[in-house]
């Protein structure tokens, strides 16, 4: 099916393409027909006109001396009553004593069964010099024009849709190498790749966007796998302890209360909660759902994460705060400062600061710690998600993993940026970067 389309299109357009160079060649081959002709047709009568200037001196004494033996010439002089006074010897064996039409255009005519041109002159004693030109050569020479303007039209056309062919071929044949390699690449096959012709041409920009496309997909489909993998793991390690422990209060009741059971499900279930609302949360950003849209005090929710992690005995300082106001989803602004807020306490070693600066347009909420911070290479890393350094890999003291996820991801929804460096006492400073509102 793909093969017959392919030719199809390779047809239609050398059939496009020789309609059209059929219909300008008809157009220019008339035009030139039409052009050459009157160019001709002038030519002669102007030759003619100058003969007749050139009999006018001869033809000028009593009777028209001379005219009479002028040979191969078609000469008459005509009187004032439109008979013939005098006549070369053509015109007499040919015409006769008939006249030759008097105009004082140039006019056509037959004489013996061949077009001739009539041009007149008036000369003395109110008589007039017709002379006839043979336009034989003309027809004839027009005659083979037409002939060569036949034959050459149609081998044109031949060439054309013969070279429209072969170029529309090699033009169309990457292209259809294109579609078969991209007909077989399937979900399990991404790693694959369509040739890049070496024409440095639209084709071979084609393929490279192509290729581009495909990079592109396959690394979203890694990352999907990858994704679903470590959420697979993450919602497995809570319902194994769940499991083991119901299992081992089946097996020895007498070893597992009940209340502890009760604690430990509830735990792991709390847990199990937190990550499904979590993967909710970045499914629901990732599809670039609509949040509510509000003016929000970010000084408050500052000031509000601050009270709240000095109540748990955190040295947070609070003095970097203003007022800054921007528009987004309280909730969801709120959740982001939280998540950072807990990152830092979770790596500190007892020191953390929150500040909110305005500046040109813009509002900058930065959060460190006294820590060991983040290495260089880590800082993009550690915003993918389910991902916790080292040191943070026990899940009781590192979460889930998806917490600085779902941060830039709000933080993107908000049109922000997130990005981590050095805080002023060497561990991590998160820098959260957001347009002022009104």
């Amino acid at each position: 099916m793909a093969s017959r389309s392919w030719r199809s299109v390779r047809g239609r357009t050398t059939l496009g393409a020789t309609v059209v160079v059929a219909v300008a060649l008809l157009i220019g081959a008339f035009s030139f027909y039409g052009v050459l002709s009157a160019s001709i047709h002038g030519s002669t009568e102007r030759a003619a006109e100058q003969r007749l200037e050139e009999l006018t001196e001869r033809a000028g004494g009593p009777g028209g001396k001379g005219i009479d033996a002028l040979e191969d010439e078609i000469l008459q002089i005509i009187g004032a009553d439109g008979s013939v006074r005098a006549a070369s010897e053509d015109a007499r064996e040919k015409l006769g004593s008939t006249p030759l039409p008097v105009d004082d255009d140039p006019q056509t005519t037959t004489v013996d069964g061949e077009t001739v041109l009539v041009v007149s002159e008036d000369i003395e004693r109110d008589q007039t010099l017709v002379l006839a030109v043979s336009m034989e050569d003309d027809a004839q020479t027009l005659a083979t024009v037409a002939t060569l303007l036949a034959i050459a039209l149609p081998l044109l056309l031949l060439l054309v849709a013969v070279t429209t062919w072969s170029v529309v071929s090699r033009a169309l044949r990457p292209v259809e190498l294109i579609r078969e390699e991209v007909d077989g690449i399937t979900a399990e096959r991404l790693h694959q790749r369509v040739p890049v012709p070496e024409t440095a041409d639209e084709v071979a920009a084609l393929a490279t966007t192509m290729n581009g496309m495909l990079d592109r997909l396959d690394a979203a489909a890694t990352a999907q796998r990858r994704f679903v993998s470590d959420a697979s793991h993450e919602l497995r390690s809570p319902l194994a302890t769940i499991r083991q422990h119901a299992e081992l209060a089946q097996a020895h009741p007498d070893v597992t209360s009940i209340g502890e059971l009760a604690e430990v499900v509830s735990e792991e279930g709390l847990r199990l909660q937190g990550i499904v609302e979590s993967l909710l949360l970045l499914a629901r950003l990732d599809e670039g759902a609509s949040t509510h849209d509000e003016a929000v005090d970010l000084d408050d929710i500052a000031l509000g994460e601050v009270r709240r992690l000095r109540a748990t005995g955190i040295d947070v300082d609070g003095s970097g705060i203003h007022a800054a106001r921007v528009h987004g989803d309280p909730r969801l602004l709120g959740q982001l400062v939280r998540n950072l807020a807990d990152n830092a306490v979770r790596h500190s070693r007892g020191r953390v600061a929150i500040g909110v600066t305005p500046s040109e347009g813009y509002v900058f909420v930065t959060i460190e710690d006294d820590g060991t911070g983040v290495p260089a290479e880590e800082r993009e890393r550690i915003f993918e998600r389910f991902v916790r350094l080292d040191e943070a890999r026990s899940r009781d003291a590192g979460g889930s993993g998806l917490g600085l996820a779902i941060a830039r991801g709000i933080a993107a929804s908000g049109h922000g940026t997130l990005t981590v460096d050095d805080s002023r006492w060497g561990g991590a400073r998160f820098v959260l970067t957001l347009p002022l509102g009104a």
